[in-house]
């Protein structure tokens, strides 16, 4: 374990870090730490991380596996920085077992991704990127899109992104459905948001946004019921986790003409997503950029950096999602914080 960040060994492994802005970078050299960068231009796999890790004293991730293989090769690691909110792709419990903290770059990323959603919605209801092709091959070909004003959007978990994007819908006049297990009451009476149950939704909405994690009860929440349970002609929207949708049911909804069309920033394999989906003209398809601006990244590495350079200190993080850590270190005897 080392004294402090000075000489510890910092394992980038989240692709592009540093790349759009050096403030992340710049924090970690200036507090005298060995950064590691992964040098390929997509994710590494397992086996790649495990041989990584081996000295790392942190790691700051993107979304590559930190599988209990990989935290068992880390003898030295003391904590995961992930680049986004997501935690699908590392293993908590047993980060968690090791005594290793994992944080995520909570509320840095929620207004840029509430931005890309209604770009999303906007772009599909109104065939913008449609046009745009058929206009740069020549073509003067006038298909007309479908009004958002006065139309209704479910919003599928009400968390900070969810809340961002109702701000957003309700400044284009549409009426406000959500559903989430734990719901924010007086966030939603705030911002004119009726709370309801997800068939309701999934039938009355016609366009629907996810905003959930990718955990068991979410895995293929929009399948083959929910899809047939969807108002015909509505809108899909999917900036959280490809999991989260059946990729092939939905594939499968918008070649039948039951759904108008989906909008997509996240894919159940990155970076190969279900061609055939995002190959069919009423998908408006980006890969996975939905924080992916020059400030919001800014934010986003400074804050991983932070976290990372605080556990060397022997400090706790920000939003640490495994508190357990430092709470089993704070009630033991003669325990230090660190």
């Amino acid at each position: 374990m080392t004294a402090g960040p000075r000489g510890a060994r910092v394992l980038v492994s989240a692709v592009g870090f540093g790349r759009v802005a050096d403030v992340g970078m710049r924090l970690l050299r200036e507090a005298g730490t060995d950064v590691v960068l992964h040098p390929g231009e997509t994710a590494p796999d397992e086996e790649t991380m495990r041989r990584l890790v081996r000295d790392a004293d942190a790691v700051i991730a993107g979304t590559e596996p930190i599988t209990a293989a990989v935290l068992a090769a880390a003898p030295r690691l003391r904590v995961i920085a992930r680049r986004g909110v997501g935690t699908d792709s590392v293993d908590v419990v047993a980060a968690t077992a090791r005594g290793v903290a994992v944080t995520v770059t909570a509320g840095a990323l929620t207004e840029a991704v509430a931005d890309h959603t209604m770009g999303l919605l906007l772009a599909v209801a109104r065939r913008i990127a449609a046009h745009d092709r058929r206009m740069k091959a020549g073509a003067w070909e006038r298909v007309p899109g479908t009004d958002v004003h006065g139309k209704t959007l479910g919003i599928v978990g009400f968390g900070a992104i969810g809340r961002a994007v109702a701000r957003r819908a309700a400044a284009f006049g549409m009426r406000l459905l959500a559903c989430d297990p734990q719901p924010d009451v007086a966030a939603a009476a705030a911002l004119g948001v009726r709370l309801c149950e997800l068939p309701e939704l999934l039938a009355a909405s016609d366009a629907i946004s996810l905003h959930v994690p990718l955990v068991p009860a979410t895995r293929g929440l929009i399948g083959t019921d929910a899809l047939a349970r969807m108002k015909p002609g509505a809108i899909l929207v999917n900036t959280s986790r490809g999991g989260v949708v059946d990729e092939t049911a939905l594939a499968k909804a918008l070649r039948d003409g039951r759904l108008a069309g989906a909008g997509l920033d996240v894919y159940r394999e990155e970076p190969t997503p279900h061609a055939a989906l995002v190959a069919l003209e009423t998908v408006v398809a980006t890969p996975h950029v939905a924080s992916y601006t020059v400030e919001t990244t800014a934010r986003m590495e400074e804050v991983c950096a932070r976290a990372v350079l605080a556990v060397l200190r022997g400090e706790r993080p920000e939003a640490l999602v495994n508190p357990e850590v430092y709470d089993r270190r704070s009630s033991a005897p003669n325990a230090r914080d660190g």
